[in-house]
């Protein structure tokens, strides 16, 4: 189930509302109403993806106990860490494995194994859970409902954000929910409801079409319009994501961190990443990059970790090749700012850096959608000028008028227009501010929805990017 789907918006959503406030009477019921209605979310998947998910909540419970108790605490957190990865070893990278062993040894036999939805995310929950516990960064969980409901909660369950148990822990325990938070929620959800669905999914129809394309049909102008038109899809695609799932939280009384800061504004690749998917860039800097030295250590070593974490960090996305070099690539490009590039980018105009970062962000995501190696290659010779149909042809004029104001869209809502807006609104505290804060920007975000509504039941094109993962 999706949250950009008619089940989920005019179904799931109202009854777990309902049950939620208007028959769960104390605090320990409407967590109890969240985790049975969390879990029937998962099993919307397929019942059979539950014993998994309940696995996960008994394991990290019971080692989140073990590394507070027991006089063996490090041997037990080994125990915990290696549980955790080797069920997300098991589901999704053996298949990957065999397969490529099969095509060295054709008699090594395939081992194909179903992806469970959402297990990247709360693996990873489940880990930072016991490792913060060993850690003493938060106490114990002594009532396991309360692990299951961190783990399993709804809008975070399946596509992030990754959510630290501190984050959220006493608001399991005691919050407040409030017409106010209901209230700014449900805009935050309209408003991520509208960069999924009238923004994502467009120009998402723009790059399926140019990375369907034969290599004879390519030109140069093409494969640019296509990348250029992944990049916004991805982005108004999960950061459209994080944001309703952010809003569902507020409604319930709980305040997850933001997982994107407008990355496309970035100057530097290592901005980027203090932009992009925060949740996860800063789950690996805590749990992976500083426990391996950090940049405490040699050049050389510091080097190594980088490229580690990266490594890590791209495989984390899937299992393929593309993934793992995707990684690599930003494990280079960060290496190489950190010790060869940085002086010289301080020196440059922020618009010329901001071109830097744009086209290395746009290579990457042409290494991240790409099908495979010939697909890669195909597209950076085209991409620099040796395309099969020339530097522009028909369709790419043809694509550019069609989907010209999408681009538009897409470009201004990829700037920080809106919180610069609200930010002066709230400052100059007149009667007309006033006005647009109350009023006007919750009739934009209802019209939004409308809008999303009118297309979701128009469109059958309603993928989410990051459920693959």
């Amino acid at each position: 189930m999706v949250f950009s789907s008619i089940v989920f918006l005019f179904a799931f959503l109202p009854t777990v509302l309902f049950f939620y406030f208007a028959l769960a009477l104390n605090r320990a019921a409407k967590n109890y109403v969240l985790l049975i209605f969390s879990l029937l979310f998962y099993a919307w998947g397929g019942f059979n993806l539950i014993p998994l998910i309940l696995y996960s909540i008994a394991t990290n419970y019971f080692f989140g106990r073990m590394v507070t108790h027991a006089a063996t605490k490090k041997v037990w957190m080994i125990v915990a860490v290696a549980s955790n990865i080797g069920m997300l070893f098991y589901f999704k990278y053996v298949s990957f494995l065999t397969e490529n062993l099969h095509q060295l040894l054709p008699t090594f036999p395939l081992i194909d194994i179903a992806l469970p939805i959402g297990i990247s995310f709360y693996t990873f929950q489940g880990l930072s859970y016991v490792i913060d516990v060993y850690r003493e960064n938060v106490p114990c969980e002594k009532n396991p409902a309360n692990v299951a409901l961190y783990i399993a909660l709804f809008p975070q369950l399946v596509a992030g954000p990754i959510v630290r148990y501190s984050t959220i822990a006493s608001e399991i325990k005691c919050r407040n929910e409030s017409i106010y938070g209901a209230s700014a929620g449900f805009q935050r959800l309209l408003f991520g409801l509208g960069k999924k669905v009238l923004i994502a999914n467009q120009v998402g129809l723009l790059a399926d079409t140019v990375f369907k394309q034969g290599e004879e049909y390519l030109s140069t102008g093409l494969v640019w319009l296509g990348i250029l038109a992944y990049s916004f899809q991805i982005y108004f695609d999960f950061s459209g994501y994080s944001d309703i799932a952010i809003g569902l939280g507020e409604i319930f009384g709980f305040h997850f961190l933001e997982n994107f800061d407008y990355p496309y504004i970035s100057t530097s690749i290592t901005e980027f990443w203090h932009r992009w998917h925060i949740s996860l860039s800063t789950w690996f800097q805590d749990y992976v990059y500083i426990p391996l030295g950090g940049n405490r250590v040699a050049k050389k070593r510091h080097i190594l970790n980088l490229l580690i974490v990266w490594s890590l960090t791209g495989i984390w996305h899937g299992a393929a090749w593309n993934f793992l070099i995707w990684g690599l690539y930003y494990g280079v490009l960060l290496v190489a700012e950190k010790y060869l590039l940085r002086d010289y980018l301080t020196r440059l105009p922020k618009l010329l850096c901001h071109f830097y970062a744009i086209f290395f962000i746009m290579l990457g995501w042409l290494l991240f959608r790409s099908a495979g190696f010939t697909q890669i290659i195909t597209f950076l010779k085209a991409m620099f000028g040796n395309a099969a149909d020339g530097l522009w042809n028909r369709q790419a004029t043809y694509l550019v008028l069609q989907y010209r104001w999408n681009f538009i869209i897409a470009l201004l809502f990829s700037l920080p227009i809106y919180p610069t807006v609200r930010r002066l609104l709230t400052e100059n505290n007149t009667k007309l501010s006033n006005f647009i804060l109350n009023w006007g920007i919750p009739s934009f975000a209802l019209a939004v929805g409308y809008l999303s509504l009118m297309n979701l039941l128009a469109s059958d094109f309603n993928p989410f990017i990051y459920f693959q993962f």
